[in-house]
């Protein structure tokens, strides 16, 4: 099932192709077609353990989440409600792979402390850089602050007993996280960027496929 690799980043080549043209129902399907390649390559390689479980979860909320973001493009009236949907049910999945690491964690209760501190440093920065509402706003820290919290867990899980899978998870949460970073200065800055928007995918897809692909090295 490793074609699902290639194959993945080639439809996601040829969504951000559509969704720069504005051909957005197209960009939609294509979107969610690469997103389902990386959840059936991750289910592929699953040993069916509970850890193996929440991150295929965790893939497949991803998928929903990225078609439920670009929706918002197609449902224009219900724009802003479909995008707030999508990064809940991308924050179900940021939990659902903190919920697979977290057991492995040796001290769970000093991440927590680094988290919160990360967590506000960096929404402190990002609130200067964007204009958004409230409920976004909001919404956006406690996205974040999981995120960073799964990193800092990921990360500290990699440095005290180093693996290929801690290797390759937390390098696809790494990159999961600025994609996230990247996106939320896109789309509430000041001016939105083609290019932040190939980054913010790019790394996306990536962040996911490596995820994806630490299932093949979990014992």
């Amino acid at each position: 099932m490793y074609y699902l690799i290639p194959f993945c980043l080639i439809l996601a080549a040829l969504f951000i192709f559509q969704e720069k043209q504005e051909n957005y129902t197209a960009a939609v399907i294509l979107k969610g077609l690469a997103s389902l390649c990386f959840v059936v390559f991750g289910l592929s390689i699953s040993d069916g353990s509970s850890m193996s479980r929440l991150i295929t979860a965790g893939l497949m909320l991803g998928c929903v989440a990225d078609v439920l973001l670009n929706l918002r493009f197609v449902l224009k009236e219900a724009g802003q409600l479909v995008f707030l949907v999508g990064i809940l049910v991308f924050l179900s999945g940021h939990i659902a792979y903190l919920m697979a690491v977290m057991p492995l964690a040796q001290h769970r209760f000093t991440y927590v402390i680094i988290a919160l501190v990360l967590t506000a440093l960096l929404m402190k920065w990002i609130f200067t850089k964007i204009e958004a509402k409230r409920a976004f706003k909001i919404f956006g820290i406690f996205y974040i602050g999981a995120i960073v919290l799964l990193n800092v867990v990921a990360i500290g899980n990699l440095i005290f007993a180093p693996d290929t899978f801690r290797t390759i998870f937390a390098a696809g949460a790494l990159l999961f996280l600025i994609s996230d970073i990247v996106l939320i200065l896109n789309t509430f800055g000041p001016e939105q960027k083609f290019v932040l928007r190939v980054t913010n995918l790019s790394l996306y897809y990536i962040g996911q496929i490596l995820i994806a692909l630490s299932l093949v090295f979990l014992h």
